[in-house]
C-alpha cells in the first residue's frame, strides 16, 4: 500500500551538530509543500532525548555525549552509530490526519520491506515486550521494528502541529554513505511510487535563530 501520493528526498549533504539539526528539520515543517524524506549524519558525539524526556536520566543511561531535545516525543537516541531521517508530511496530506498509531505503522512498515531487502529481518512490534526503559532501543512500543531475537531494530518520534506531521526516525544499522543514500531511496520508493530527489539551501541567519531560540538554548534542555 502506497504512504505517500508523491514524495521528495533530501540527502542533507551537511554534516551538523545536534540543535542545528533539530532546527532544520522544524524550518522544513515550516516551509515544505510536498512530503519530504530527509536523511541525515551528525557532527560529532550526539544523542538526543524525547520532548517529555527526563534529561537527568538520559545524561546517567549514555555518559560522554552531547545532548539535544528534540521537539518529538519518544526516548532517549544515541546517535553515534545509528541511520537517521525525518518524515515531514504537510497538513493537507492524509497522512498527516491519521491517528499516530497508523501513520507510525504505515511508516515504520515501509522501513520494514527496505530493511528485509537488505538481509536484515524485522517486523512491527506488537508493543507487548515494553520496558518503560528511557533509553529508546531498550523499549520497544508498538509498530517498532524489531529483530529477530526481539532487540529493537528501528523507532521514532512523532510531532503534530497545525502546519503537518514531522516524524523523526533512526535504526540502529549505521552504514557508509552509499549504502546510506541507497537506503533512502529505497524508503522513498516503499513511501511512494511519485517521489524525487530535492536539494535544499536553508540561511544560516534562519537556522541561527532557531538553533538559538529552540534546541541550542539550556533552558530547553534543562526543561525536564
Amino acid at each position: 500500500m502506497e504512504v505517500l501520493r508523491k514524495l521528495e528526498l533530501w540527502m542533507d549533504p551537511v554534516v551538523r551538530p545536534g540543535p542545528e539539526a533539530m532546527a532544520v528539520d522544524e524550518w522544513l515543517l515550516e516551509n515544505v509543500t510536498a512530503p519530504l524524506l530527509r536523511v541525515y549524519r551528525w557532527d560529532g558525539d550526539w544523542a538526543s532525548v524525547g520532548y517529555f524526556g527526563k534529561i537527568n536520566e538520559a545524561r546517567a543511561a549514555i555518559p560522554h555525549v552531547r545532548w539535544v531535545r528534540r521537539w518529538t516525543g519518544g526516548g532517549v537516541v544515541d546517535h553515534r552509530a545509528n541511520w537517521t531521517y525525518s518524515l515531514v508530511v504537510p497538513q493537507a496530506e492524509p497522512l498527516a490526519n491519521t491517528r499516530g498509531a497508523e501513520s507510525y505503522r504505515w511508516i515504520h512498515a515501509a522501513l520494514a520491506k527496505v530493511l528485509g531487502g537488505e538481509g536484515t529481518t524485522v517486523e512491527l512490534s506488537e508493543g507487548t515486550a515494553e520496558t518503560g526503559a528511557a533509553l529508546c532501543f531498550e523499549n520497544p512500543v508498538s509498530y517498532d521494528l524489531v529483530g529477530e531475537a526481539g532487540h529493537k531494530i528501528a523507532g521514532a518520534g512523532q510531532r503534530r502541529t497545525r502546519l503537518g506531521l514531522l516524524h523523526q526516525g533512526s535504526a540502529a544499522m549505521a552504514c557508509d554513505e552509499t549504502t546510506s543514500r541507497q537506503r533512502a531511496e529505497n524508503l522513498a520508493k516503499s513511501l511512494s511510487e511519485n517521489w524525487r530527489r530535492v536539494d535544499f539551501e536553508i540561511a544560516p541567519q534562519v537556522l541561527k535563530e532557531k538553533t538559538t531560540a529552540r534546541y541550542g538554548n539550556e533552558r530547553w534542555l534543562e526543561k525536564r
